[in-house]
């Protein structure tokens, strides 16, 4: 099988790595990957929402399947586009329909399906610039800390929590207008705030059926004891260790299932994955967010994890057969460390030789390529997020441990990393 999956951050390259490692994967093509995928993968120059171009390069290459990564070709309507042309028709898509990516595309739609299909979720409000007056009168109602999400596509930066009234109301009509997070908060959802622990739960379905993956924690704060700006992720554990069998029995029957029906009851288009974004309050599990594909970093923590063979999983979605999967995960415990640049979440430098990847020969540490790029023999930071570095151990302790030992091996120019990953939970 001949195989083309979107995007060029650390989730695309843990996935490639897994469906390289597939007898079932014939050829392998990454648009546009990175450093780290080009080492297993025929890289192609390609925009992810360029969805002409795509289409020539599935036809040149004889693409049987089309993994799309980034969530922002789900929302634009890539499936849509390729469903709606005969000559794709055998074609394997993984994500969901245009009207099932708005789960993730737009946080009111969101909270409109989880009310609609009784999911435990924070009560909440949505204002525009025309109700920006009612919006601050309705946060005046609220207890802090005060939570306002953009509705759009924000990078994973368009959520604030904030402490004091007059902050929260200021932000609010910076985000309505003065386009803090530009088009994503035209529109913005306020939210009660709920006081808890945050995971992540993972679920591949088919539409109809599902199976649930590894779950996981991420920390999304850029300084350690989560403090300063939000990233895209500044590193995960996997699985969760406060997440346990009776936990996760709640979360598959008061928010998987009812997910998933809700996605039959509605008749959504909607093959792939589904992230779900928890929040543990006291011993009950509460939705805080869905997005429509892995998410990032968790990916390096979860995807590794699998025992079972990622392409024959993903035919098994796109043919509407989950049900006949027996999934098999590893019981190892797997840590992942974010290095990023100096700057980010905000302005940053590019360019920048990385040295050391060659001094890992762990083989329970995977390297992980994110925002790289190769130029000759070098390879140079190309984003915010450049390497994940994933260790794997019977102990999530020890993995963390790993994890750091390698990351002490690898430097670039202001190169910067959380020194606090996983010491929540120990």
């Amino acid at each position: 099988m001949n195989i083309l999956l979107l995007g060029s951050g650390g989730r695309e390259h843990t996935i490639a790595q897994k469906l390289y490692e597939s007898p079932r994967c014939n050829a392998l093509f990454v648009a546009p990957g990175n450093a780290g995928t080009t080492q297993i993968a025929t890289n192609i120059n390609c925009d992810v929402n360029d969805f002409e171009a795509i289409a020539e390069h599935i036809k040149k290459h004889q693409i049987n399947m089309l993994i799309v990564g980034p969530e922002a070709p789900l929302v634009n309507g890539i499936k849509d586009f390729f469903d709606a042309k005969p000559e794709f028709k055998d074609l394997m898509i993984i994500g969901p329909s245009k009207r099932g990516a708005l789960l993730e595309g737009s946080k009111e739609r969101a909270k409109e399906f989880m009310f609609s299909h009784k999911i435990p979720t924070a009560a909440y409000q949505s204002f525009s610039k025309e109700s920006l007056a009612a919006g601050k009168d309705f946060l005046e109602t609220l207890k802090p800390p005060f939570v306002l999400k953009a509705d759009g596509l924000a990078g994973g930066k368009g959520v604030l929590i904030i402490d004091d009234l007059k902050t929260a109301q200021d932000e609010l009509e910076q985000m309505l207008t003065h386009d803090k997070f530009g088009k994503a908060s035209e529109k913005v959802v306020i939210e009660e705030f709920l006081d808890g622990i945050e995971l992540s739960v993972f679920v591949l379905t088919d539409g109809k059926n599902y199976i649930t993956l590894p779950n996981a924690k991420d920390y999304k704060r850029i300084g350690e004891n989560d403090t300063g700006l939000n990233t895209g992720g500044m590193g995960a554990i996997s699985p969760v260790p406060f997440a346990d069998k009776d936990f996760m029995q709640k979360v598959e029957n008061r928010i998987i299932k009812p997910t998933i029906d809700g996605l039959a009851k509605e008749e959504i288009d909607y093959k792939g994955f589904v992230f779900i974004g928890l929040m543990k309050v006291d011993d009950e599990p509460y939705v805080i967010e869905y997005n429509v594909r892995m998410g990032d970093p968790e990916t390096e923590v979860v995807i590794p994890r699998l025992k079972s063979d990622l392409v024959e999983l993903l035919e098994k979605t796109s043919s509407e057969e989950l049900s006949t999967v027996n999934l098999e995960v590893s019981s190892q415990s797997a840590a992942t460390v974010m290095l990023v640049s100096g700057g980010y979440p905000e302005a940053y430098e590019k360019g920048k030789e990385i040295n050391g990847l060659d001094k890992i020969d762990d083989e329970d540490v995977f390297i992980c390529h994110a925002g790289t790029k190769q130029e000759g023999d070098s390879i140079l930071t190309n984003g915010g997020r450049v390497i994940a570095v994933t260790a794997f151990d019977n102990d999530f302790k020890k993995a963390i441990k790993k994890s750091y030992r390698a990351t002490e091996k690898i430097s670039f120019d202001k190169m910067f990393y959380r020194k606090d990953i996983g010491k929540d939970l120990i």
